[in-house]
């Protein structure tokens, strides 16, 4: 895995970034019928920030998710997530993310909590982010990659809906887990 120290250009990196969708990543995994996993991802989003890797205090982080982009690649199934019964997507139709504080773990490491926005209830949410490198794309774009992973309870923004399975258990777990998997482009150095 790259290092900040690995990259002698660490002040070259400190500047103000925009999120390329179409080479990022966000997710999710939440359990189904007690038995296997079940992923899906967000395909319209759009996020900008201010990267420091020096000075972790004075980073930023704003996402918006465009909620009815979710694609759990079952028709069906997204379209129940988007109904009252999960999202309701129709009267909350974005998810945001903004940064509140963030710290130097290790290396690779920053710690980011911010505050996470559903269906109109804000919760407080970290997650951890490996930096996975920088580079200098065949355009002349330069750009940082990260990593983040974290699990939440769906209950604590208000998506309750559930089913009992007959043999004990429940149809779709509380616990969520959000995958982040980040190539961000400096707009401004």
């Amino acid at each position: 895995m790259a290092t900040l120290a690995d990259t002698t250009m660490t002040d070259r990196l400190t500047g103000t970034y925009t999120i390329d969708p179409a080479h990022s990543r966000i997710g999710f995994m939440a359990r189904h019928a007690m038995v296997t996993k079940v992923r899906g991802s967000f395909n319209e989003f759009e996020g900008t920030g201010y990267f420091d890797p020096e000075n972790p205090s004075d980073i930023t982080i704003d996402l918006t998710i465009q909620a009815a982009s979710i694609d759990t690649r079952n028709a069906d199934r997204d379209g129940h997530l988007k109904s009252n019964d999960f999202f309701d997507m129709a009267t909350y139709p974005k998810i945001t993310f903004s940064a509140t504080h963030v710290s130097k773990v290790d290396d690779t490491t920053f710690r980011v909590t911010g505050d996470l926005t559903m269906k109109d209830v804000t919760k407080p949410v970290t997650i951890d982010f490996d930096y996975t490198g920088a580079a200098v794309d065949p355009y002349g774009n330069q750009r940082v990659g990260f990593e983040g992973r974290t699990t939440v309870n769906r209950k604590d923004w208000g998506i309750n809906w559930n089913a009992a399975l007959e043999a004990g258990g429940v149809l779709v777990s509380e616990k969520v887990g959000l995958e982040f998997e980040v190539s961000a482009i400096l707009v401004t150095a």
